[in-house]
């Protein structure tokens, strides 16, 4: 059990290590004591871990021993161009660090694409699965219908087109948040170095050739306890796309915040930590 004292003096660097699984060298932060906690940041350029969860430590360490987990090619993570089908891909790697580490098995957050990398693990070793919420994500686009555009995933798709700038940054993080009036420009300056290092943009171009697959016809096979997490105003994922999910999983519920974009756990940190841990108390 960690304090929030010891919490507060959590840094990237000294909560910060590597494993090997399948000879990738895979960067994780490892916080507090417990049952454990896995989460998995979104795919945007200059996302990790840390950058993704690091205000939840303050509740979710109090009582749980939290992996932030930088998927292959993200963050400083090791990527080896595989061409797998990338969920197949990275629920192996899952399992693997999980392997690693000796977790027999675990809680899930995943932020939009992290989300989405916990499911294949959850369809083939659902024992390993404890419970998962899922923020924002979109493992299909059979639905996408949406009144407001989804501009958080162009954003993400343009970035590195005709070359990556703080310009397109900007307009990256701004999309995927419903009240952009807290994002300074060193939010904005943290995510374009980490996206633009001569290793990330070898890795993004790395990444382009790895296929993905439309998962709507896998998600009625989701059997472990699941919550769906969304921003009404969310234009990274298309609301439609939850409620489409919370029709076909086998065990499922879904909480939709107000005034709130793609990042629920940063924009509505206090009650995201409530709801989840809560969540994951049943």
């Amino acid at each position: 059990m960690a304090t929030l004292q010891e919490i507060q003096k959590v840094t990237d660097e000294n909560s910060g290590k590597h494993v090997t699984v399948e000879g990738l060298k895979i960067h994780y932060n490892d916080i507090g004591t417990g049952d454990p906690i896995i989460c998995i940041h979104g795919g945007g350029p200059g996302a990790s871990g840390w950058s993704n969860f690091r205000t939840n430590l303050q509740d979710l360490a109090l009582n749980h021993r939290v992996l932030l987990f930088d998927m292959p090619g993200w963050g400083r993570s090791e990527f080896n161009g595989s061409t797998e089908p990338w969920h197949d891909f990275i629920s192996r790697m899952i399992g693997g660090f999980m392997d690693a580490l000796n977790i027999k098995s675990a809680y899930f957050i995943g932020n939009s694409m992290g989300g989405q990398a916990v499911i294949k693990l959850a369809i083939n070793h659902p024992e390993r699965v404890k419970h998962l919420v899922m923020i924002g994500s979109q493992p299909t686009r059979t639905i996408t219908v949406q009144a407001e555009p989804l501009d958080g995933l162009d954003n993400i798709v343009k970035f590195y087109r005709g070359g990556p700038s703080k310009e397109k940054m900007r307009r990256l993080v701004e999309s995927l948040v419903h009240d952009s009036s807290w994002l300074t420009d060193d939010v904005v300056e943290e995510r374009f170095k980490v996206a633009t290092t001569p290793e990330a943009l070898r890795q993004a171009e790395l990444r382009t050739k790895q296929p993905r697959h439309d998962l709507y016809f896998e998600i009625e096979k989701i059997t472990v306890p699941t919550l769906l997490v969304w921003g009404i105003n969310d234009k990274g994922g298309a609301l439609e796309v939850g409620l489409l999910m919370l029709r076909r999983m086998k065990n499922a519920r879904m909480y939709i915040f107000q005034n709130c974009g793609h990042w629920a756990q940063v924009e509505k940190r206090e009650e995201f930590d409530r709801v989840v841990l809560d969540f994951f108390k049943h």
